[in-house]
């Protein structure tokens, strides 16, 4: 691809840099609910949420290359996400998008980018382990409403959410991944329970979801009935093209290195130590591929080829990754105790990014089966 940007996209990555510059605290209160509310509002009233959205959505109708650069300047300014909805905003809304009514559209996709609606998604089971074709999770066709039985687990946010976004299996007679609908559900219809899942850090990011003769009516079915494994599959693939994953990656990395300065290994600053940069350098080569990677695919979309299975490399090398570089941050951290705390909690807690969405050997089966033509055992 060019590596050049126009001169009109170049603008818009100074002007990206001068909100920045007017509008970010240094640091930025992270924690603080006001501030990302304030924050979420003025990035509304910019149409910077759901930047390629439809304007007749709310969104900015925005070209790829300038959301690009508008996600990319904003990870490397450590910048508050793109709206409060990671779910809602990644993946629900633009599968709502590409296969919803014009009354779900109108229902679901302002209150997503206002941050009235939150969304997890129910793909996970307890009994197919990483089969999502084999889920079990049953709805049944009652006249004009869907009967849900069955269980979810390792649900991101459902203890939170308003909605989620339900893969259940509405014919148990044809293949697998012919018989599965998609269906939008709220969280507070009567016969959902959610059971919080606390991880390493004592915090509660997962959740089981338990449905017991929940009922939701045929206008919140996302797509035709038996579709569903299609509208997954291009929610999922969306969530893996991730084009500022590598900055974010970056970023994380800094604050690795920072601590490599402050750490000490044998009375020597660790960053001195040759097998820290070792590490630190192999880490830096492997996160610049990520970035290379994630271009190739901006390429392939802005010539209007849509995701596919070439976006599971950077989504098992970001898990690789997460996991060594939360490795060798703990490390660190054990000869500079005076830093753990929120540091620790975020090293212990990478648990979501490298499950969620595909677990590593997920994705090399990915790989292995739809891009190298390896055939299954």
């Amino acid at each position: 691809m060019d590596f050049h940007f126009t001169p009109e996209e170049q603008a818009f990555r100074e002007e990206i840099r001068a909100f920045l510059d007017a509008h970010l605290p240094d640091p930025v209160p992270e924690d603080d609910p006001g501030f990302l509310r304030e924050w979420n509002r003025k990035l509304r009233e910019k149409r910077w949420v759901g930047f390629s959205w439809p304007r007749e959505w709310g969104g900015g109708g925005g070209d790829l290359i300038r959301q690009f650069i508008l996600k990319e300047e904003m990870a490397a300014r450590r910048a508050p996400a793109l709206g409060l909805d990671f779910m809602g905003l990644t993946w629900v809304g633009p599968a709502i998008i590409a296969h919803g009514t014009d009354a779900q559209k109108a229902e679901h996709l302002e209150k997503i980018l206002d941050d009235e609606e939150h969304w997890c998604t129910g793909y996970s089971e307890p009994d197919v382990g990483s089969d999502l074709a084999a889920l079990q999770c049953r709805a049944v066709l009652e006249g004009d409403e869907y009967v849900i039985n069955g269980q979810k687990i390792w649900t991101t946010s459902a203890h939170v959410a308003s909605h989620i976004f339900l893969l259940v299996r509405t014919d148990p007679t044809v293949a697998k991944w012919k018989g599965i609908t998609c269906l939008l559900v709220p969280m507070d219809s009567p016969g959902i329970e959610v059971r919080p899942i606390e991880n390493l850090s004592g915090k509660a990011s997962f959740n089981q979801v338990f449905f017991n003769d929940v009922r939701t009516p045929v206008g919140n079915r996302l797509g035709a009935e038996g579709e569903g494994w299609r509208v997954v599959m291009g929610a999922l693939a969306n969530e893996r093209s991730g084009i500022s994953e590598s900055t974010e990656m970056q970023r994380h990395l800094d604050d690795i290195r920072e601590l490599a300065r402050r750490a000490s290994r044998n009375g020597r600053p660790a960053l001195e130590d040759d097998g820290v940069r070792r590490r630190l350098s192999d880490m830096e080569i492997r996160i610049e591929a990520m970035r290379l990677t994630g271009l190739r695919h901006l390429t392939d979309q802005l010539r209007g080829k849509p995701s596919g299975s070439e976006t599971a490399i950077n989504k098992l090398q970001r898990g690789i990754l997460e996991f060594e570089m939360s490795e060798l941050e703990l490390e660190l951290l054990g000869s500079a105790a005076q830093h753990q705390g929120l540091l620790q909690r975020q090293t212990l807690a990478w648990h979501g990014t490298v499950i969620g969405g595909g677990s590593p050997n997920i994705q090399r089966n990915i790989i292995a089966e739809r891009i190298l033509g390896m055939p299954r055992k």
